[in-house]
């Protein structure tokens, strides 16, 4: 585990570097940046228009089918990619202008920011489904059994989440991941979480120390640990009556943690770029003019 040498962002006492400082100053920009399109949102916006809508017509389409041996594991798909894909994409972008606009985010090391975004960005991607109130639908597939492979030479089966590929559009996830997302959805909406507190969420699931290859590790503990902090005391000065609602937000914090960037990756975001790699499509966005 790497430690604060060579770190360039030692200092956390300053208002300019407070996560709360900066948390608040990128959710006050939030609304004004929505007025005009980003060149990030145009280049997801052209990875819709090459998607062929024949074949995602023909994903959605696809119903389960029957297997004499029942070896098969359940599996689904998004019922209106086109739909769900374009919100989740626009959800994309403004998660990130959000990571970008954290000025203590902007400060660490090029690396550490390169690490903590490819680890975070499907948590706090699934966050802002929950912030904006973005539901879909899914409906089942199926996946070959192993005598259905060897007898029609697919590859083994190596994870939940099967690679991209022409033949795989309608591959799908895994419904247990389905239900995983579908139910921190449900938990955020039950609780009817405030835009301050998804703010300190985000806060917390973007410094993660838990990630391997951290140069700035100790800053960004003391990072995480100053959002959980800013949110406890927005829920006790806001919600005095309710002395568990910070325990309800350490749970959905906590199931975020079932959600991991493949699954999310798979569901929303094979559909509209095929085989380009999630990555590609991140660091184009985050880095590019």
């Amino acid at each position: 585990m790497a430690a604060l040498e060579g770190c360039r962002c030692r200092g956390a006492g300053g208002r300019n570097n407070s996560i709360l400082y900066s948390i608040l100053k990128s959710d006050s920009l939030a609304s004004a940046e929505q007025q005009h399109q980003h060149p990030q949102q145009q280049t997801l916006q052209h990875l819709l228009r090459k998607t062929s809508v024949a074949a995602v017509a023909a994903a959605a389409a696809a119903s389960p089918q029957a297997c004499s041996c029942g070896a098969t594991r359940r599996r689904g798909i998004l019922r209106s990619p086109q739909v769900t894909c374009k919100a989740a994409s626009a959800v994309l972008v403004k998660t990130l202008r959000f990571v970008k606009n954290v000025p203590c985010f902007r400060e660490l090391p090029e690396d550490d920011q390169l690490t903590l975004i490819r680890s975070c960005w499907a948590p706090l991607l699934v966050l802002g489904l929950a912030q904006d109130r973005v539901d879909f639908d899914t409906t089942e597939t199926v996946e070959p059994s192993m005598l259905q492979r060897i007898l029609t030479g697919l590859p083994d089966r190596q994870s939940d989440v099967l690679p991209a590929g022409p033949s795989r559009g309608a591959a799908g996830v895994s419904v247990v991941d389905i239900d995983a997302i579908k139910a921190f959805l449900t938990k955020c909406w039950s609780v009817d979480i405030s835009t301050k507190e998804y703010a300190y969420l985000k806060g917390a699931v973007l410094f993660n120390p838990d990630v391997e290859g951290l140069r700035c590790l100790h800053y960004i503990q003391s990072l995480r640990r100053e959002a959980h902090q800013a949110l406890n005391e927005h829920v006790r000065l806001i919600h005095r009556e309710d002395s568990t609602r910070f325990a309800k937000l350490l749970v959905a914090l906590s199931m975020l943690r079932a959600i991991g960037p493949p699954v999310v990756a798979q569901l929303f975001f094979r559909p509209v770029i095929g085989t380009v790699s999630i990555e590609e499509v991140l660091m184009e966005m985050f880095y590019g003019k």
